[in-house]
């Protein structure tokens, strides 16, 4: 990410709100995006103990409808969709037919015959493409990118549930975790959703552009009491980290499986048939030559994206995501390791500037919530 100036960068409704409000903003895949208010560590903090408001607006929607709506999202997609009730949504997999990522998706069931799917913003071109072209084969299944008709605002920390209910009739009580429900938030007609991308408790709104400013300072003027802040992509990503949820072009992307980045949990073998079933279902009857970890640094040093991983004095691969986390107090990171080094305790190097560090591998997630 850099310090963004183009005049030809995407805006979301509430660029001029952050720059108004002193966010450093940076370019971040073709958008004006906003990277930190009061600072990375201060805004992780503030997720982690009481609330932080994210403009994810960036992200992509792409809908598919149809009477085959079903049967296409089945095809595309991992997980399997026909488990979902109307109001659930799940994170799954936009699949190539080696089994490995297009991208990585949630998927909502609005009816029994449409679905939402929020993709990353810098795929959402490429995906709706793919998209596009596989539902071919089914006649009454039709996809359209919806990214313009949402702005995606997301309130993520142990304060979010009692600060959101001050501005919404809904019983935000009811809605359960990766479920969704209709009602206006500050008086705006919205799609509320209790999901995030940071590991805490937490909602996803969905609101009509035009709308977006005021949702957000109303949810920041409903959340004084509690401390809520307006919060960047760079605590986004370091909150997710702890949490060690993937981040495609990073943890995940077309040449890396789903059963190597470990989530298993993602794939519904209960589906006739999906794109790169047969070759996951190879890899699972043969066994993986290698598969992700989340790691701690023995040794005083922070490894970062793209540093080299060595197994017994030999390059094994790359760090893929790493960093010093506020809240834990702990340089940690993912990487793809030999099957045969994936068990917690096993140690490895990570050669940072020219120096191998320890590093030793623990299980995931770094961090879980505290439940209730």
């Amino acid at each position: 990410m850099s310090q963004s100036h183009s005049p030809d960068l995407k805006k979301t409704p509430l660029s001029d709100w952050h720059r108004a409000h002193g966010a450093r903003m940076v370019e971040f895949v073709g958008w004006d995006m906003p990277v930190e208010y009061s600072g990375l560590s201060d805004e992780h903090q503030a997720v982690r103990t009481r609330a932080g408001l994210f403009d994810v607006t960036h992200m992509g929607q792409i809908e598919i409808a149809g009477g085959d709506a079903l049967a296409g999202v089945q095809h595309i997609c991992s997980n399997d969709a026909s488990k979902l009730k109307i109001g659930q949504a799940h994170y799954s997999g936009l699949m190539t037919p080696r089994g490995t990522f297009v991208d990585d998706l949630l998927v909502y069931r609005f009816a029994e015959d449409h679905f939402l799917t929020v993709v990353n913003a810098s795929n959402v071109e490429k995906d709706f493409a793919w998209i596009v072209e596989q539902l071919k084969p089914f006649g009454d299944a039709s996809a359209v990118n919806t990214s313009a008709r949402y702005a995606l605002i997301a309130l993520q920390g142990p304060a979010s549930r009692e600060v959101l209910q001050q501005l919404t009739s809904v019983d935000l009580g009811a809605v359960k975790y990766y479920w969704f429900t209709h009602g206006e938030v500050a008086g705006v007609r919205t799609t509320i959703s209790r999901t995030g991308y940071t590991g805490e408790n937490g909602f996803e709104v969905f609101t009509p552009p035009q709308a977006a400013v005021k949702v957000w300072e109303a949810i920041l003027d409903a959340g004084r009491d509690a401390d809520v802040i307006p919060t960047g992509l760079g605590a986004r990503d370091t909150l997710r980290l702890e949490a060690a949820m993937r981040l495609y072009g990073n943890d995940i992307d077309d040449t890396t499986s789903v059963l190597e980045a470990d989530l298993e949990w993602i794939v519904g073998w209960g589906k006739a048939d999906f794109t790169g079933r047969a070759v996951l279902a190879e890899q699972k009857e043969r066994g993986l030559a290698r598969r992700i970890v989340g790691f701690e640094m023995v040794d005083r040093a922070i490894a970062r994206h793209g540093h080299e991983v060595y197994v017994d004095g030999r390059s094994a691969g790359v760090v893929t995501s790493g960093t010093q986390t506020p809240f834990l107090k702990k340089a940690i990171g993912m990487a793809y390791v030999p099957i045969d080094r994936t068990a917690p305790g096993t140690e490895f190097e990570v050669d940072i500037r020219g120096r191998r560090a320890r590093a030793r591998v623990v299980p995931l997630p770094f961090y879980k919530r505290p439940k209730g």
